[in-house]
């Protein structure tokens, strides 16, 4: 009987969807041998765990950006690898992170248990930027990445953070509380979900930034161009 009970404590105790750690690196083991732009570098979180980021360093920088994805992919996947190696270009340096991934089935719905973990590891890429002499840091996320940020500012309230461009949001991006500049930025053509949220993000205050990018989808698909365009005019008025 004590057994039983103890089992039965051991299992609640253990979060609702654990990442799923094989599955990272078998991102890592197709992402690295094809990076041509940037070193990858790895992190590692308090439980021992390493994880993946690509660092790109720009010229004459003048900020840092970590960039995190959204559910289930990798730090250099689609319109995250553009940005990663894109922004450079205009003297921004990068390091966009591993987040946590749950099994290739798993909805948003599911990924909420691992924010905490996602919120740990934005924080070791702010100290790795950090480390690396970087005092202007800026966050740039896509989609769940969204709320993977949100967590790690409301645990973080007082993080040398100087701006957020959100991507593709569905969430509530610090529902005004968060004083320096947002960027809101979404197609035209996003996901229900993010339209839906883009209605309560409307009311905020502050400096803060919402854009509907014309004929634009969830992944802005043909439009990667627009999509640097618009986040270079934010940085250039935000910083």
């Amino acid at each position: 009987m004590r057994l039983t009970t103890l089992l039965l404590t051991l299992l609640l105790a253990l979060p609702a969807c654990a990442s799923d750690y094989a599955r990272e690196q078998r991102w890592a083991d197709e992402v690295t041998p094809a990076v041509l732009v940037g070193d990858p570098v790895w992190l590692q979180q308090e439980n021992g765990h390493k994880f993946l980021g690509l660092y790109t360093e720009a010229q004459q920088a003048h900020a840092a950006i970590l960039i995190v994805h959204g559910r289930g992919v990798h730090p250099d996947w689609n319109l995250i690898g553009t940005l990663r190696q894109r922004l450079p270009e205009m003297g921004y340096t990068t390091l966009s992170l591993q987040m946590p991934v749950l099994e290739a089935d798993a909805g948003s719905e599911d990924y909420p248990p691992t924010f905490a973990e996602a919120a740990s590891r934005i924080a070791q890429g702010v100290a790795f930027l950090q480390a690396h002499g970087y005092k202007k840091i800026v966050l740039d996320s896509h989609s769940l990445g969204c709320s993977m940020v949100e967590r790690y500012l409301e645990l973080n309230p007082e993080a040398p953070i100087l701006a957020w461009m959100a991507i593709g949001a569905p969430g509530k991006l610090g529902s005004g509380r968060l004083k320096f500049p947002i960027l809101d930025l979404y197609g035209e053509n996003d996901l229900p979900d993010v339209l839906e949220a883009r209605a309560r993000r409307a009311k905020l205050k502050g400096a803060f930034t919402q854009v509907a990018a014309p004929r634009t989808n969830h992944f802005f698909d043909g439009h990667e161009q627009d999509l640097i365009d618009y986040e270079r005019a934010f940085l250039e008025h935000a910083l």
